[in-house]
């Protein structure tokens, strides 16, 4: 089995007075696809919050890549390998492609300060769109762009929010191309925040499903009935 990139071992996270996650457990391999499925307001996005940084933990252990992390802000976790695409992608719409894709530099070292050409292999539509404004792009178009802005920093661990959604069908189509080619490079570990359960279902290998904060469900896909795994994310 792949190695074990990230271990988080009953981690709390509050807003204010409320605890939104309860204890949560989840590791994700590299080269496999950890899929976080449940309900909209479960704490999905609050976990990718805390995963990344964005959000301060309040309780409970982070390994990432054997190295045991306290209480980290996001750019340090950045610069030790976590990538992350937001829900609602956080481009900089004044700014061109070119200068969104560049302010994934920010991790590098100078001397890496350039576009990989396999991120115009991954994102064709990004290479003839260089010189337009990020807010001037499609949704899926955006999204392409923040997944592209995150691989540009080579990240170790990549967390996705919602990469499908109010996404075109062909769209999703090459996303879901993109993170299974990702994959199958084997150089990551990827954790998949998603409601679109094929989507999910087809790319994931490990799955958890979280319901009020908390891990209800979890498990491999060769040990999961899908059925019931769908019944479990159904409202």
């Amino acid at each position: 089995m792949a190695a074990e990139l990230l271990k988080l071992e009953g981690l709390t996270l509050h807003y204010g007075g409320s605890q939104i996650l309860n204890g949560i457990d989840l590791s994700a391999r590299v080269g496999e696809v950890t899929c976080v499925m449940g309900t909209n307001g479960v704490g999905k996005t609050s976990l990718l919050k805390a995963i990344s940084g964005t959000h301060p933990r309040s309780g409970g252990r982070y390994v990432l890549d054997g190295e045991d992390l306290g209480r980290v802000p996001a750019h340090v976790l950045a610069r030790k390998g976590v990538g992350y695409v937001p829900q609602g992608r956080d481009i900089f719409p004044l700014m061109t492609v070119r200068e969104n894709l560049e302010t994934g530099f920010a991790c590098l070292p100078r001397t890496e300060h350039h576009v990989p050409d396999e991120i115009f292999e991954l994102f064709p539509i990004l290479k003839d769109f260089l010189n337009r404004r990020g807010g001037d792009l499609s949704g899926g178009q955006q999204q392409q762009l923040a997944i592209a802005r995150a691989l540009i920093a080579r990240p170790k661990l990549l967390l996705l929010d919602e990469p499908t959604e109010g996404i075109q069908p062909n769209i999703i189509q090459q996303i879901g191309r993109v993170i299974a080619h990702l994959r199958e490079r084997a150089d990551m570990a990827i954790v998949l925040v998603e409601q679109y359960f094929s989507f999910a279902y087809d790319l994931g290998d490990a799955f958890h499903v979280i319901e009020r904060g908390a891990v209800k469900l979890s498990g491999r896909k060769d040990t999961l009935d899908r059925d019931r795994l769908l019944a479990s994310v159904s409202v």
